[in-house]
This record gives structure tokens, sequence and C-alpha cells, in this order.
């Protein structure tokens, strides 16, 4: 699936649309270059699971936890790791619970660790100032996460 987006606001609602349709269990990998909308999307996502928690990129942290009505959301960036160390024994307990949201930034370090046919993938190609492509591989079991989408 593939979704233009003219702006940030535009992104974020996107991700908003998704994080609705949430139910606990999700996997997201995003990709982009840097500045190309990540935190953003993330965003939308929290926001659409009707949480009021702000969301900052965890670039720094590696990782923010936001709370929501359907269940934890794992926000892991690996911008700044050269190694999963300790955070793949937190991330291998994460993915046991199958109510956790998990949303990965850079997760070439990692991706040998997560199961593929839980993966979302979303790529979000900068092709303006604003503008952007975002291209969705969701898997048959999110297929829930793509019905009647509209930005």
């Amino acid at each position: 699936m593939r979704i233009k987006s003219t702006s940030s606001e535009n992104t974020e609602q996107l991700g908003r649309s998704i994080g609705s349709r949430l139910r606990g269990g999700e996997l997201f990998v995003l990709q982009s270059d840097l500045g190309g909308g990540k935190t953003t999307f993330t965003r939308g996502i929290v926001a659409g699971t009707g949480s009021d928690e702000p969301v900052a990129s965890p670039t720094f942290t590696v990782s923010r936890i936001y709370d929501s009505p359907v269940g934890k959301i794992h926000h892991f960036d690996f911008y700044r790791l050269q190694e999963p160390g300790i955070i793949a024994h937190e991330l291998a307990e994460i993915l046991d619970d199958r109510q956790a949201i998990l949303i990965i930034e850079w997760s070439d370090i990692v991706a040998d660790s997560l199961p593929e046919d839980r993966l979302v993938q979303i790529t979000i190609q900068q092709t303006g100032d604003e503008s952007r492509d975002i291209t969705m591989q969701i898997p048959p079991m999110y297929a829930y996460l793509a019905e009647g989408l509209e930005v």
C-alpha cells in the first residue's frame, strides 16, 4: 500500500488512523532518512490509540514507553547503537507480550530478532520539504490496519 502525504500534519493523521485500529501486539518497523517523519508518524499512532502522552524521538534515550487504552507502546530508536547489547533481551521480552505495541526506528541491528510474520514495515521517503511517499507492507494478520484507510 502506498500513500502520498503532503505535510507533516498529513503524515501524523495517517499514523492516527492506524493507531485508532490497534488491538495490541502489533510490531512496526519505520524506515526513512534522518528527519523523514518517523517520529511524526509515531506521534500519530500514539494519539490514535487515545493516549495524550507527548511523543518525542528516543534517539538519545534509545526507548520510550507510552501508556494508552490499548496497551503499552514501546518506541525504540537504534540509530546510535552499533550492536543491540542488553536491549536485545528487553526487546525479546516485549515481543513475547502479545498486548504490547512495538515501534522500532533504525531496526537493522535487531532485524534478525524480529518475527517477519508479525512485521508491519513502513517506509517513508521524502519527496519534498513537507511531502512524503509512505509505503506500508502489512502482513495478513494485520489486514485490519489497512481496511478503509484514508488520509
